[in-house]
């Protein structure tokens, strides 16, 4: 982590593995094929989508923000048909507890696990969550008892606050869901246009219209590389997207904030030694130590 990086950045970098090990974790799968759900997208639009209630896809298309229209339409609404929203929050607390102990093993039980999950739930209540749907929506959940599922709401809460204003930031700059990929994507090496077009279900006609209202902003040069105009652009977008995150951790202060950083690495590393986080992925995380 660099020594310049916001609280809210190197926060972030430590809590979003914690919280992603739902979304790759095969025990979510493995819960939501035994509903009866249709394969992988339809597990995860549904168990993250459950705290909004049975929402339509036009609902999940606009706060998820980047996925193509007729790839949620694929699996919403028809997945509250397999499950309702209440079953599968229990569904997928039930997957992050069987990941978690996996993953971490006994030390879920430690005195550590527990300090850090009154920290992050603490931190994770300190969050300004109006105009952020997401965020507010898994908030309003009830707390887990166990601490280490405690520790996984928690993250989720952080991340989807976090999400929310990456979004607000996304459209300040004038960046669509398709040109917030492109744009993204040109400042990666470690993942592909392809990759990225492919996974979030886009044509290559759609692709290729963003890359041309890119162009003409002068945030890529002909031959579709980013241009200095572009690097600055999306530097903007997350240098916002990490002020509109900050309330928590100003909240936690720097003592407590720095606490729960020593406490979260070695669980994040651990989800990395798992394998259950790939690299690279979609979000440009690393193991922390990286």
């Amino acid at each position: 982590m660099a020594a310049t990086e916001s609280p809210a950045r190197r926060m972030w970098r430590l809590f979003e593995p914690i919280h992603a090990i739902t979304y790759f974790a095969p025990e979510t799968r493995a819960a939501t094929d035994a509903l009866g759900l249709r394969g992988g997208w339809m597990s995860y639009f549904g168990c993250r989508a459950a705290p909004l209630g049975a929402a339509s896809a036009g609902l999940v298309t606009a706060t998820f923000y980047n996925f193509h229209p007729d790839m949620v339409a694929r699996a919403v609404p028809d997945v509250w048909d397999y499950a309702s929203p209440a079953k599968l929050l229990a569904t997928r607390l039930e997957a992050m507890d069987a990941a978690m102990r996996r993953l971490m093993g006994a030390v879920l039980d430690s005195d550590a696990v527990a300090e850090a999950a009154t920290l992050a739930r603490e931190a994770a209540e300190a969050t300004d969550l109006a105009g952020r749907p997401l965020g507010a929506a898994n908030a309003a959940l009830p707390w887990p008892d166990q601490p280490h599922l405690a520790l996984w709401q928690a993250t989720t809460v952080l991340r989807e606050h976090r999400g929310d204003g990456h979004i607000a930031a996304l459209l300040t700059a004038g960046l669509g869901p398709l040109e917030a990929h492109v744009s993204f994507s040109a400042v990666r090496s470690d993942w592909s246009s392809d990759a990225v077009r492919t996974y979030r279900k886009w044509s290559e006609l759609e692709w290729a219209e963003a890359v041309g209202s890119l162009r003409d902003r002068g945030w890529l040069d002909e031959q579709g590389h980013v241009t200095t105009a572009g690097q600055h652009g999306r530097a903007n977008v997350e240098r916002m997207t990490d002020q509109l995150a900050e309330r928590p951790w100003s909240a936690l202060g720097p003592a407590r904030t720095n606490r729960l950083a020593e406490l979260l690495r070695p669980l994040a590393t651990a989800v990395f030694a798992g394998r259950t986080l790939p690299v690279p992925n979609p979000w440009g995380l690393a193991p922390p130590d990286n």
